[in-house]
């Protein structure tokens, strides 16, 4: 069994995640979004004072508030970076859309180590997370899907009563639209999602529900 437990940081509100395997403590952290030192502080603190032990990092897009973090991550618990292929143009305009909202220079994040494909399995203790291949929302976005646990981490792709915006470069709202309804909706109704922002929801509340996909 694994549990999810999220932290939101920075301006634009985003949620980081760490998917813990409940038998061995190991996690992954998915999209630090910690910007100041108090938001890295409150992570560490949770990661050392709950025992856990970090595993690997990954982001499931590159965009900026889902990257502040990485640099104090990977160099604080040795974690190398991985991100599919098609987000490194995003990971390396970072800098310079942090300067278009008008926001302090981030750490730079490293270049990713390893890129994921569609399909891997992301395993550690007892826990496996099959990597989907979300894009729309940026260019080559993953969601990650537990099966065994029935929740998805899914990114900007999907959120509770709404979808990722498509308006930043890579973004197409045709290519989200049909992602989300061939390949997450294809799972069970059950499944938790656990967004980028917000709240989380289920698979069966947003095809009931969710103005965009009816």
């Amino acid at each position: 069994m694994a549990h999810v437990i999220s932290f939101t940081f920075n301006a634009f509100q985003e949620n980081t995640y760490l998917v813990v395997d409940d038998r061995t403590k190991e996690c992954v952290i998915f999209d630090p979004g910690c910007f100041d030192q108090g938001e890295k502080d409150i992570l560490k603190t949770y990661i050392e004072t709950e025992g856990l032990k970090p595993v690997r990092l990954i982001n499931t897009h590159c965009h900026l508030d889902h990257v502040f973090g990485n640099k104090f991550v990977s160099e604080t618990f040795n974690l190398p970076l991985e991100i599919h292929q098609g987000e490194l143009v995003v990971l390396k305009s970072a800098t310079q859309v942090a300067l278009f909202y008008g926001l302090p220079t981030p750490d730079e994040s490293p270049e990713p180590s390893r890129f994921i494909e569609e399909g891997e399995d992301i395993t550690f203790g007892d826990t496996t997370l099959r990597a989907i291949f979300t894009p729309g929302h940026s260019p080559a976005s993953l969601s990650f899907y537990s099966k065994k646990d029935e929740f998805i981490i899914a990114g900007d792709v999907l959120f509770k009563g709404s979808i990722g915006r498509t308006d930043l470069p890579g973004g197409d709202f045709d290519t989200l639209i049909n992602v989300i309804k061939t390949k997450l909706f294809a799972l069970p109704d059950t499944v938790k999602v656990y967004s980028g922002h917000g709240p989380s929801t289920t698979i069966g509340y947003e095809k009931q529900h969710n103005p965009f996909l009816q």
